[in-house]
């Protein structure tokens, strides 16, 4: 398996695996562990999200396509905290 994505943190590592599987293609999150070995350090580049070598380039277009459609409505959060 090889990576196609390096994620913030675990939420949005699982985020992307199953949006992956939901379409079909067979994911594995790793590192995500290793992120409390971090302390409160940011652990960047730690988690990632890993596919097999035939369904690279399909994941890296669906993670793209996915991105590119993010809801960016902050709406639901009260403007105090925006």
């Amino acid at each position: 398996m090889i990576p196609v994505f390096d994620a913030l943190n675990s939420i949005e590592a699982h985020s992307i695996k199953i949006y992956l599987i939901s379409n079909g293609i067979d994911a594995r999150v790793g590192g995500d562990y290793l992120q409390g070995a971090m302390g409160e350090l940011p652990a960047l580049g730690i988690v990632r999200v890993f596919v097999d070598e035939k369904d690279e380039i399909r994941a890296k277009k669906l993670i793209r396509e996915m991105r590119d459609t993010a809801d960016d409505d902050d709406s639901w959060i009260p403007p105090a905290l925006r």
